[in-house]
């Protein structure tokens, strides 16, 4: 595919769809992005959608404009947790699926394996007749090889894009009805404003063009195409025309929303609205109160944050935003806790400063019954750490479904069905108690009954007791108490989180205390080891802190907090 994209001496970035700097962090795909090259004088248009089920509403939009899928498994691995949420979807919309086993090239690749176990994964989730019998490549993408048999592979990605001819139909268009295109994607450029993307379901596009923008039946408004681009390998060109069954971006309708039509003047009528699952998960977030207020972040005010949140709900279908109990509170509701702290990072690098609070999940009231949302953990560990992880996952209320041996010898593969409730803050535990060699996934599952009350955390807070910069003499000595978050010469302030305390409760300390002066010459300084203090990240953080704890997000720092709020209720008791 590069051959065919990029010059020989030009400069190519690694994983190129990933083009989002925090995609490339993380490994992740968070946003979908579409491209296009034209094979054998036809022309295929392919969209890199996120596998993580957090990012949901990403998936369901970009199906409405795709006839078939490639499902990209590893070779050794086979499906991943999360494979299964978008292979779903895909098979619920009728899809036709190629299915890829990547890595080929892998010393330890067991191809037969990882078919057998796509196939079963295809009969699990109820697939037709017609996708079980799906076409299956080997490749290298690395290579930019790939082959019909694991032992056979061609010079090039030739069999795979013959594959895609083959195997995927063309677009069901009406290339003669009234112009329709949904708008499933909607970016902001600096001087054009909003482009809504979207596949040409019917008619004809022409820059220039009169149209209809319909929301609903009885909700239209008119507007005029003021520049059309369709996507050629890796970027935009601009075209005067474009057909049904292209996917294109149109620009010069400002207020246009994802799940919004572009229809024909005179006779067009909208298409079926986008529909996206419910948040599951839900956070608060407020203005920075910290006496350190102001001093990294640009943006700062409850009306900057309002506004950036809001913003938000323009492009993120999946996600809620509701006015909290203050007028400086906000609550934010998504797919799962990834889905907001992704949105948290973003904010963060744009110069944001706020405050976050735990996340909640949504509880639903049916027939008078509670019920909440659960997922499907699944849990890679070695044996002789099995004993501690099944223990953990038993306290927090999961229902072992499956337990198998798995790949490498001596892991084990566990399957739980688990309250959403018990997976806050899992991720950090299971670490610790596998040494940090356990791998979780999870994946929404269903709303079911009220599981009864949860222990996420046993261990309380130290916290700081004045303001002040830390110093080393009082951290050797803190440090006994517990695991410490900072090192000395940093600054902090009254009610900040600075360790993890060893047992349960919160307790106080003073973490800039300074060693007293003498003038006996003899009193040597004592030479003190202290510990490497634990450098926890945003997604570590939101895992940790409980009720009465809070998050302070600035562009440089990552700090946890007492919640002020909580400590007057106490007093006022």
């Amino acid at each position: 595919m590069m051959r065919m994209v990029f010059r020989d001496n030009q400069f190519v970035q690694e994983r190129v769809m990933d083009s989002n700097d925090l995609e490339r962090e993380r490994g992740i795909t968070i946003l979908s992005k579409n491209t296009s090259i034209t094979y054998k004088g036809t022309k295929i248009n392919i969209i890199d959608t996120p596998g993580h089920s957090d990012f949901g509403g990403e998936v369901e939009r970009i199906l409405n404009m795709v006839e078939g899928v490639l499902l990209v498994v590893d070779s050794v691995e086979g499906p991943m947790p999360q494979t299964r949420f978008v292979l779903k979807k895909a098979l619920e919309f009728g899809h036709a699926v190629v299915v890829v086993v990547n890595k080929i090239d892998r010393p330890s690749a067991r191809p037969d394996f990882v078919i057998n176990s796509t196939f079963e994964l295809f009969i699990e989730l109820n697939a037709s007749d017609e996708q079980c019998d799906f076409q299956a490549i080997y490749a290298s993408g690395i290579k930019g090889k790939a082959g019909l048999s694991a032992d056979n592979l061609a010079e090039d990605l030739g069999p795979l894009f013959e594959s895609i001819i083959r195997c995927i139909p063309g677009p069901h268009i009406d290339k003669d009805g009234a112009l329709q295109m949904l708008a499933t994607n909607i970016e902001y450029d600096e001087h054009k404003g909003r482009i809504a993307i979207g596949r040409l379901h019917a008619g004809v596009l022409r820059k220039g063009m009169e149209v209809k923008v319909c929301t609903s039946e009885d909700s239209c408004r008119y507007a005029r195409i003021s520049e059309l681009y369709v996507y050629e390998k890796f970027s935009k060109t601009a075209v005067e025309r474009v057909e049904a069954g292209d996917i294109c971006a149109v620009c010069g309708i400002e207020d246009i929303q994802i799940g919004d039509t572009i229809a024909d003047k005179a006779f067009g009528k909208p298409l079926p609205a986008i529909k996206v699952e419910e948040p599951t998960v839900k956070m608060a977030f407020s203005i920075n109160t910290s006496p350190f207020v102001g001093r990294e972040g640009k943006y700062v005010t409850s009306r900057n944050l309002r506004d950036r949140l809001y913003h938000e709900l323009e492009r993120n279908l999946a996600m809620k935003v509701e006015d909290g109990e203050t007028a400086d509170t906000f609550i934010v509701s998504g797919r799962g806790t990834l889905h907001i702290t992704i949105l948290i990072e973003n904010m963060r690098r744009e110069g944001y400063e706020f405050m976050v609070g735990p996340p909640k999940v949504i509880n639903k009231k049916v027939a008078d019954k509670l019920l909440e949302p659960y997922e499907i953990a699944t849990v890679e560990v070695p044996e002789e750490h099995m004993g501690a992880v099944v223990e953990l996952l038993g306290r927090r209320r999961g229902q072992m479904i499956d337990m198998q041996g798995v790949g490498a010898e001596g892991t084990t593969l566990l399957k739980y069905k688990i309250p959403t409730r018990g997976l806050l803050g899992l991720r950090n535990a299971i670490l610790t108690a596998s040494r940090g060699t356990a791998i979780l996934n999870t994946i929404f599952d269903s709303y079911g009954p009220w599981a009864g009350d949860i222990v996420t955390r046993d261990q309380g807070s130290l916290v700081a007791f004045e303001d002040g910069s830390s110093t080393s003499y009082a951290i050797a000595s803190s440090q006994e108490r517990g695991q410490m978050f900072i090192g000395p010469g940093i600054e902090v302030y009254k009610g900040q989180i600075v360790g993890i305390h060893q047992r349960p409760g919160d307790l106080s300390l003073n973490v800039c205390k300074k060693k007293a002066a003498t003038n006996v010459r003899s009193n040597k300084e004592q030479t003190v080891v202290l510990d490497t203090p634990l450098d926890y990240s945003l997604d570590d953080c939101i895992e940790y802190i409980q009720e009465d704890e809070l998050v302070e997000v600035t562009p440089s720092s990552i700090r946890m907090c007492k919640n002020p709020k909580f400590a007057a209720a106490k007093k006022s008791r």
